[in-house]
C-alpha cells in the first residue's frame, strides 16, 4: 500500500469492510475522499480521522481512552426504532463535547423487531448516552411493546 493515498479496496481489506460499506462512507461524508478519474483515494489523515488514530506528528499527550458498545432492543416496530435512533443521534448532536465526539450507528432488524445501537468514543460521553437511552427506554413507554437489553 502506498504510504500517502489508499484505494477503496485497500481501505476495505485494512478496515475488514466491505468495499460497498466504504463507498457508503464515501458518499456519506462519513470518510473524506478524492475523485481520480472514476476511482476514489483516500489519504492517510482521512482515515486517521475516520478510524480515531492521531495523525502522524500530532502530539501524544495523555493516554486516550475509546469505549466500543452495541446496545439491543428487543421488540421494536420501525416508528419506535426511527424515534429511538432520532432521539440517541439528537442527544448525541447536542450534548456532547465537540472535541471528543461520538460515533453512533442505529441498524433495525424489521424481521426480528430489534434495534442495535452502536456507539464509539470516550468513556464519559458513551456513559452519559447509555445512561441517556436507559432513561428514556424505561420512562414513559416510549416503546409500544418491548424491552431493551445490552448485548
Amino acid at each position: 500500500m502506498s504510504d500517502d493515498m489508499y484505494s477503496v479496496e485497500q481501505v476495505a481489506e485494512v478496515l475488514g469492510l466491505h468495499v460497498r460499506t466504504v463507498r457508503g462512507y464515501i458518499r456519506t461524508g462519513r470518510l473524506r475522499a478524492t475523485r481520480i478519474g472514476k476511482q476514489y483515494r483516500i489519504s492517510r489523515a482521512d482515515l486517521d480521522a475516520l478510524t480515531g488514530r492521531p495523525a502522524p506528528g500530532s502530539p501524544t499527550g495523555a493516554p486516550t481512552l475509546e469505549v466500543s458498545s452495541i446496545v439491543q432492543v428487543d421488540g421494536v416496530d420501525r416508528a419506535a426504532a426511527d424515534r429511538l435512533g432520532t432521539f440517541v443521534l439528537a442527544g448525541v448532536n447536542t450534548h456532547h463535547d465537540p472535541a471528543r465526539p461520538l460515533r453512533v450507528q442505529t441498524v433495525h432488524d424489521e424481521e426480528r423487531h430489534r434495534l442495535k445501537i452502536v456507539i464509539l468514543g470516550d468513556a464519559a460521553g458513551t456513559a452519559d448516552l447509555l445512561r441517556l437511552v436507559d432513561a428514556v427506554l424505561h420512562g414513559d413507554n416510549f416503546l409500544s411493546a418491548g424491552e431493551a437489553t445490552d448485548a
